[in-house]
């Protein structure tokens, strides 16, 4: 497929990537990547979308070609500053807003926190853990979550990325790590996801350190349940019947929304636009047509 341009932009003084699929005169479309993921994963929804859309999709800070974070600051309210800057310099307002997991909660955030700025989201995963966890989080003390935070920390300060004899060992692991791909997205992803070392072996692209959010601290469950219930536009919520997420219908979530439905798709777990894409794209066309 014919591709898209790279751009860069800077927020808090990191260099952060993002991709533009052109149609500068269409309405604009946002695609938000998840963790430990890239922009290039969006490409056939970006393709699929660039003659209707000015389809622009980021690097998140930490992932893919955008900078590091000095400090682990992969926080939630980095992130969200993030957004709210490319939205703000490259002047999206109003946008539409397709996004997944890690993204697409930071994504619901900054539509509770700016809403007269957003058409409308598709959120795929991006609620976060279920009550049930966050009762479980909830009920150690926090001295205890504190220790714990320090000592996961401490012992993964060294931390380096991990090598790949070859891009074919690193694709393997990316077919192995969702076995719903087809050889050629797992390879797709893989070329745009990785980078090869100047011993020749091959790393991902995306920092180590997000693997382990930021500090302790940021936006409470309670702040972005609130937020949620201020988001105006219209919300579609995704999930994988396969996937680790629970139902927000059945455990309530949803309630926190003002304009809301969820969709499932049945085989397909977390990256459900991977999984089963036309479905995927036939829900969200009728969505977007509403």
């Amino acid at each position: 497929m014919e591709g898209p341009t790279s751009h860069f932009y800077f927020s808090q003084r990191l260099r952060l990537h993002y991709v533009d699929w052109g149609n500068e005169g269409a309405p604009p479309l946002l695609l938000v990547h998840g963790g430990r993921d890239h922009c290039r994963n969006w490409d056939w929804v970006a393709a699929h979308y660039r003659d209707r859309y000015h389809v622009i999709a980021p690097d998140l800070r930490g992932h893919g070609d955008s900078g590091w974070a000095m400090g682990g600051g992969y926080d939630t309210a980095a992130y969200l500053y993030d957004l709210a800057q490319i939205i703000h310099q490259k002047k999206l307002s109003p946008v539409t807003i397709i996004s997944h997991s890690l993204g697409a909660g930071i994504a619901l955030n900054y539509c509770g926190a700016f809403p007269e700025t957003v058409a409308k989201i598709i959120a795929i995963e991006g609620l976060g853990p279920s009550p049930k966890m966050l009762a479980e989080i909830a009920a150690r003390p926090v001295e205890g979550r504190i220790r714990d935070w320090v000592k996961e920390r401490r012992e993964n300060s060294g931390r380096s990325p991990r090598r790949y004899a070859t891009l074919d060992d690193a694709t393997a692991r990316m077919a192995e790590e969702n076995p719903h791909l087809s050889p050629e997205q797992a390879r797709h992803l893989t070329v745009y996801g990785a980078h090869q070392n100047e011993d020749g072996t091959w790393s991902w692209k995306f920092d180590p350190y997000v693997r382990f959010g930021g500090g302790i601290g940021g936006l409470s469950h309670t702040d972005q349940h609130h937020l949620w219930r201020q988001i105006t536009a219209p919300v579609l919520l995704m999930r994988g019947l396969e996937s680790w997420a629970s139902d927000p219908v059945a455990d309530g979530r949803i309630e926190n929304f003002r304009c809301a439905r969820l969709v499932n798709f049945e085989g397909a777990g977390h990256w459900v636009h991977h999984d089963k894409l036309q479905q995927f794209l036939a829900e969200a066309d009728a969505f977007l047509a509403e």
